[in-house]
């Protein structure tokens, strides 16, 4: 039986030599674009279209159709092909959008005419260009995925989003219109394509629930909708995903982004390198899990993903990971949504003729429909379970091999970890779960350097677990949040290539900034009063002038002597005690250019506080991510906007692993002098 996809579903692929079918209400250009890991195109080589309809394991048809079928050999794909993206284009002289004709339907079906999975492309409009399913490759195993990711300027647009420069993206899209020549009449299908009519407006067959995907999957898929972007809703931990109905550009797949919760606006989460050099050194070979018995899911290995070194493939991984969850949680929320739907519509068509509500026959139809809405979401369910159950051991397998940098405290790594010679890929803050499976979490990792600043929300409105907690401990747990962030930037650096300074106008922070100050890692004692915070401001806002005048000027080198080049993060506690109105204003010019030139600013702050200050503050808030010290599901990812549950990594109680990795920095810093 055909499996009937929703957008972002995933399906597993049983057969490797596949058929694409494609039934359209209109003619339509097919094409297919062979992507990486992260749907990347290599260039106008890897895109087959009319005017250039071979690549290797493709072969696509060189004119337009009402109707397709063109064959796919996974086998056959180059080595570095991942994602096998299947295109269609609306040519020149047709309907201008697809959201005036039908719903195009595509099919992957296998080599002897089995249909295994389809999806009807819903929801388009003012899209002229659109990927309507993916094929991807995870752990050795292809699966297919519906996509449905518009573009209003067309075929263009969405090659140069899928990697191709604007010029190649140009040409190439000419070159596919021009090759398509005329249009060919709709009435001439292949013998195989199923006609678009033959399929229901919602593609969901009434005897079956939408088949979620493995949670072994990867790469970039709109969501389902806007992500909210309230400071007490769930905010987007990366770019918007892609919302329904009328589309005035191309929407592009979220990039790898951090997590950046705004107070106001949408946070992020960021996995890709954001300053990698490249090199034409080819990647060293990735970890091979052993082999699986049959019938079983592949094994997960640590490194599982593409990346240049060790730390990038966990990295990746556990990006891969992340997209994962939110993919397989919520095919089930649309089955289970799909089947609560079926049910009402059922009870409405039973209940609409008053004469069956008075007797039997309508409690039998209630009974009826409710079986059957609890028969499909127990289907759903299980196969969540089964998704969960592979995800489960994965990060079972990764969190004992992520580096320091990427560690809970609890982990072993920092038992025998030394300072290192290279600055880290990224960071961790903490995890995020889901309430469909609040035991597995998924470690919250950042890239650094950091784009833009942190905010640890130390007041009492922002969640309903801080509203709980009383005032002194929630402020304490806040600052010790803070002193966390601030050892493991220490301690994942080389030393002396990080300072860090703090402002505690008020001294309220001196019990958790005791084994900073006890280690004498700090840049300078905590600035205290009026006086201390203007200091420590302009000495950071110099810094700030002086590089950017120095990188303005293309001399670099001639900074003052007297500067420290090494990364800062200034570290701000019960703002805005001890500051002015020039203090302020130096704040947020340290927030707004800091991080380009290697200042970082982490504010452990209550906004009611500051309310004085009314909209003057606003866009310093909504420039920094904020993160909450309890458990707060102020963040959501950037696929289908899930809220996701925050929780901050602390070490465990009784533990010394701060003061012993305080230890080692400050040895390293005696041995280089620093």
């Amino acid at each position: 039986m055909t499996a009937e996809l929703v957008r972002g579903q995933n399906h597993p692929l049983s057969r490797h030599r596949v058929e694409i079918r494609v039934s359209a209400g209109t003619p339509v250009l097919a094409g297919a674009a062979l992507g990486d890991d992260r749907g990347r195109l290599s260039g106008p080589g890897s895109l087959a279209h009319p005017g250039a309809p071979r690549v290797p394991g493709v072969e696509v048809p060189v004119a337009a159709a009402a109707r397709h079928a063109f064959p796919v050999d996974l086998d056959a794909l180059p080595a570095a092909v991942h994602k096998v993206g299947v295109v269609l284009a609306l040519p020149p002289g047709g309907p201008p959008r697809f959201g005036a004709v039908a719903a195009p339907y595509v099919v992957v079906a296998a080599a002897d005419g089995d249909e295994l999975a389809g999806y009807t492309l819903t929801g388009l409009d003012a899209e002229t260009a659109v990927v309507a399913l993916e094929l991807y490759r995870r752990q050795g195993a292809w699966k297919v995925r519906a996509v449905g990711q518009g573009y209003a300027d067309g075929l263009a647009a969405l090659l140069a989003d899928h990697g191709l420069s604007a010029p190649a993206a140009e040409e190439a899209a000419a070159r596919a219109h021009a090759a398509a020549g005329v249009p060919a009449p709709a009435d001439a299908p292949p013998a195989d394509a199923r006609p678009v009519d033959a399929v229901p407006a919602d593609a969901v067959p009434a005897d079956a629930v939408p088949v979620a995907g493995s949670p072994y999957s990867s790469g970039a898929v709109p969501g389902t909708g806007p992500a909210p972007a309230a400071c007490d809703t769930p905010t987007p931990l990366a770019t918007p995903v892609v919302p329904q109905g009328p589309v005035p550009g191309p929407v592009p797949p979220p990039p790898p982004a951090d997590p950046v919760a705004d107070p106001e606006g949408p946070p992020t989460i960021s996995y890709a390198h954001p300053r990698r050099a490249r090199t034409d050194a080819p990647p060293p070979p990735a970890p091979q899990a052993p082999p699986a018995q049959p019938g079983e899911p592949p094994r997960p290995v640590a490194g599982d993903a593409t990346g240049w070194s060790m730390d990038e493939r966990l990295y990746n991984q556990v990006w891969g990971m992340f997209e994962d969850l939110a993919r397989s949680v919520a095919a089930y929320r649309g089955a289970a949504e799909y089947a609560e739907s079926r049910m009402e519509r059922e009870l409405d068509e039973a209940l609409a003729d008053p004469l069956g509500r008075l007797g039997g026959s309508g409690d039998s139809a209630r009974e009826s429909a409710t079986a059957r809405r609890d028969d499909l979401v127990a289907q759903a369910r299980a196969v969540l379970d089964r998704d969960l159950a592979q995800l489960t051991a994965e990060v079972e397998v990764v969190e004992p091999a992520l580096p320091a940098a990427f560690a809970r405290w609890d982990n072993p790594v920092w038992h025998a970890h030394r300072i290192p010679a290279e600055a880290p890929l990224a960071l961790r803050l903490g995890d995020l779960h889901l309430p469909e499976c609040p035991g597995l979490r998924i470690p919250m990792l950042v890239r650094f350097p950091q784009e833009r600043g942190l905010w640890i929300d130390n007041g009492r409105t922002g969640s309903e677990a801080a509203m709980m907690a009383d005032t002194a401990p929630l402020r304490r747990a806040a600052m010790d949040m803070a002193v966390a962030h601030a050892v493991r930037l220490l301690a994942v650096h080389p030393a002396g290539r990080f300072s860090v300074h703090v402002i505690d106008a008020a001294g309220a922070g001196a019990d958790s900034l005791a084994p900073l100050v006890r280690a004498d890692v700090l840049a300078a004692p905590p600035a205290a009063g009026s006086a201390g915070v203007t200091q420590t401001l302009a000495r950071l806002t110099r810094r700030v002038d002086l590089v950017q005048m120095a990188l303005r000027a293309g001399a670099p080198e001639d900074l003052p002597a007297d500067l420290d080049t090494a990364e800062q993060l200034l570290i701000v506690h019960d703002f805005p005690h001890g500051f002015d109105d020039r203090a302020v204003t130096q704040l947020r010019y340290l927030a707004d250019e800091g991080p380009e030139v290697g200042v970082h600013l982490l504010m452990v702050a209550d906004r009611d506080e500051a309310s004085a200050y009314g909209p003057l503050l606003d866009p310093l808030w909504r420039s920094l991510m904020r993160l909450s010290p309890v458990p707060d599901n102020h963040l959501a990812d950037p696929w289908v906007g899930h809220a996701w549950t925050f929780e901050a990594a602390f070490p465990p109680p009784g533990s010394r692993v701060l003061d012993q990795a305080l230890d080692r920095i400050a040895e390293a810093r005696r041995r280089s002098g620093g």
